[in-house]
C-alpha cells in the first residue's frame, strides 16, 4: 500500500474513533437530557393535576380535599400519554387511585418530601396496571404540596422506562445515521485529497525518472502552496540548474574540441616548418647564406610551441591552486614600461603605438612574475585586436588598492563576447587563429584566475569598433598578510642569529 493511502487509513481511523467517542458521549448526554425533560414534564403534570383537583373548604377549618371526578378525568387523559399518577395524603396513604395496586412512599423518600424536596428517581421494581399487566421500571417524580406551611398531599407521577427509552433509541438511531453519513463523507473527502496528493507525487516521481535519464528540460506544475508544492518548486529549480550546467558542459566540450583542433593546427604548422628546415639542412638543400634565417625561423616556431604548452600547463596549475604566490611590494610603473619595450616590435608590425599614463612611483603588492604575466597577456591581446591604433596603459592608486587599465582602440566586442571573454578556450575572433601570434583561448582565462588568486577584480568594457578597456584591481597587503610577513621576517632573523 502506498504511503499516502496508509496515511489516509490512519487519518480515517482517527476520525472514526473520534466520531465514535463523540457518538457515545452524545448518546449518554441525550439519554440524560430526555430523562430530565421527562421529569420536568411529570412535574408540570403534577402541578396541573393538583391545581385542578384540590379544593379548600374554608367553612370546615380550611379542610383540603380532592375532587375524585377531576382525578378520574385527569387519569383518563394522562393514561393516553402513558403517564401514571398516585395521590397520597399527609399520612402517606393513597387517596387516588384506591385500587390497592399503588405502593406507599418509602421512608427515605418521605423524609425528603417532608423537607419540601422533590424526589426524582428511576424505580426498577415491577408495576401492576389496572388491566392486570405488569411493566418493569418507571421514571418517577414525587412532589410535595403544602398549604399554610402544612403538608397536605404528595403526588407521584411517572412513565415507564421502556416508553422513554424508545425516544432515546430513536435519537440514537438518528445519531448513528448521522455518524455513518459523516464517516462516508469524510472517507470520500480523504480519498479525494489522498488521490490528489498521490497524483502530484507520481508526476514528480515520473519527472525525476526523466531527469535520471538525462532529460533536464522537464518541468512539473506546482498546483499548490503546500510542502509538496515547495518540493516541486525546488525540483524545477534543480532541473533548471542541471539544464544550465549541462549546456555549460556541452559548450565547454565544444570549446575543448575546438581548442584541440586549434592546438593541433598551431603545433602542426611550426613542426612542419621545423621538419622542412631540418630536411633541407640534412640534404644540403638550403643555401649556406639562407641557413641563418632558417635557424631563426626554427627558433621562432619552437618558441610558439613552448608558449602553447606553457599556457596549458599554467592554466591547469592555477585552476588547481598548485601555484604559490610570492607577493611583495614593487613599482608597477616599471613593469608597464618593461612590457611596452617587450611588445614594441609586435606593436610596430600592427602599426600600433603605446602610451603610458602612470605616476613614476606606483606601489603595488603582488607576485611580481604573475603580475607581469597578467599585464603582458592583456596587452598582447590588445595588440592582436588593434590595427593602426593606440594602446594605453593606465596606472593609478585607489583606496587601499592599485588600479591598472589597459585601453585599446581596436575592433571591440559585443555584450555576448564580453560575458564569455574570460572562459577557457573562448575566442572572440576565431579567424585570428592562423596568425603568427594566434590565440590558444587560454590567455585571458589565465589572467582571470591569477587576478582572483591575488584577491583582486578584473572587468572589461567594450563597444564594437570603438575599442576595449580591461580594468585590473589589486588590493593592498591585508593585516593578516602583514602579520604573516612580520612572523616570517622574525623567524628568518632568528635563524640568521643562530
Amino acid at each position: 500500500m502506498k504511503m499516502i493511502y496508509q496515511q489516509l487509513l490512519a487519518f480515517f481511523l482517527v476520525i472514526a474513533v473520534t466520531i465514535l467517542l463523540l457518538g457515545i458521549s452524545f448518546g449518554r448526554m441525550s439519554k440524560s437530557f430526555v430523562y430530565n425533560d421527562e421529569w420536568r414534564s411529570l412535574e408540570k403534570y403534577s402541578d396541573s393535576l393538583v391545581q385542578q383537583s384540590l379544593t379548600v373548604n374554608t367553612k370546615s377549618s380550611q379542610q383540603v380535599t380532592f375532587s375524585l371526578s377531576t382525578l378520574k378525568t385527569a387519569q383518563a387523559l394522562l393514561e393516553n400519554q402513558s403517564v401514571h399518577f398516585t395521590v397520597f395524603n399527609q399520612k402517606n396513604r393513597v387517596i387516588y387511585p384506591n385500587n390497592g395496586l399503588s405502593p406507599k412512599v418509602t421512608k427515605n423518600d418521605w423524609r425528603h418530601l417532608t423537607k419540601d424536596q422533590i424526589v426524582r428517581k428511576v424505580n426498577n421494581r415491577n408495576f401492576k396496571l389496572s388491566n392486570g399487566k405488569t411493566r418493569p421500571a418507571m421514571i418517577e417524580i414525587l412532589k410535595p404540596y403544602y398549604y399554610n406551611k402544612k403538608l397536605v398531599a404528595v403526588v407521584s407521577a411517572g412513565v415507564f422506562v421502556s416508553d422513554v427509552n424508545s425516544n432515546v433509541d430513536r435519537i440514537n438511531r438518528d445519531l448513528l445515521k448521522g455518524l455513518g453519513v459523516s464517516l462516508i463523507i469524510s472517507m470520500i473527502i480523504s480519498f479525494f485529497i489522498a488521490s490528489r496528493l498521490n497524483r502530484r507525487i507520481s508526476r514528480l516521481r515520473a519527472a525525476a525518472t526523466q531527469v535520471s535519464n538525462g532529460n533536464y528540460d522537464i518541468r512539473v506544475k506546482s498546483g499548490g502552496n503546500d510542502e509538496i508544492g515547495e518540493l516541486i518548486t525546488d525540483f524545477n529549480h534543480m532541473t533548471e540548474s542541471l539544464e544550465k550546467a549541462n549546456q555549460e558542459i556541452q559548450r565547454q566540450e565544444e570549446r575543448r574540441q575546438e581548442f584541440l583542433a586549434d592546438a593541433a593546427h598551431e603545433m602542426r604548422t611550426p613542426l612542419t616548418t621545423i621538419s622542412g628546415i631540418l630536411e633541407g639542412i640534412k640534404y644540403d638543400v638550403i643555401p649556406q647564406e639562407q641557413r641563418g634565417k632558417s635557424i631563426d625561423l626554427m627558433s621562432n616556431e619552437t618558441q610558439r610551441l613552448i608558449r602553447l604548452v606553457n599556457e596549458n600547463l599554467d592554466y591547469e596549475k592555477i585552476r588547481s591552486n598548485s601555484i604559490r604566490l610570492e607577493k611583495r611590494h614593487f613599482n608597477a610603473t616599471k613593469v608597464l614600461s618593461s612590457i611596452v619595450e617587450q611588445l614594441g616590435s609586435k606593436a610596430s608590425e600592427a602599426k600600433d603605438r603605446f602610451e603610458i599614463q602612470a605616476p613614476d612611483d606606483l606601489p603595488i603588492y603582488a607576485d611580481y612574475d604573475r603580475f607581469v604575466q597578467i599585464v603582458f597577456n592583456i596587452t598582447n591581446n590588445a595588440i592582436q585586436f588593434t590595427d593602426s591604433g593606440t594602446i594605453t596603459l593606465i596606472g593609478e592608486r585607489g583606496y587601499n588598492e592599485t588600479i591598472i587599465r589597459i585601453k585599446d582602440t581596436g575592433i571591440g566586442m559585443t555584450k555576448e563576447q564580453q560575458k564569455n571573454i574570460f572562459e577557457r578556450y573562448y575566442k572572440a575572433d576565431a579567424s585570428r587563429r592562423a596568425r603568427k601570434y594566434g590565440e590558444s583561448g587560454l590567455g585571458l582565462a589565465i589572467v582571470h584566475q591569477l587576478v582572483q588568486q591575488h584577491g583582486g577584480k578584473i572587468s572589461v568594457t567594450s563597444k564594437p569598433h570603438k575599442g576595449t578597456t580591461f580594468t585590473v584591481i589589486i588590493p593592498d597587503q591585508t593585516d593578516a598578510e602583514k602579520k604573516a610577513a612580520e612572523n616570517n621576517k622574525r623567524k628568518s632573523s632568528e635563524r640568521t642569529d643562530v
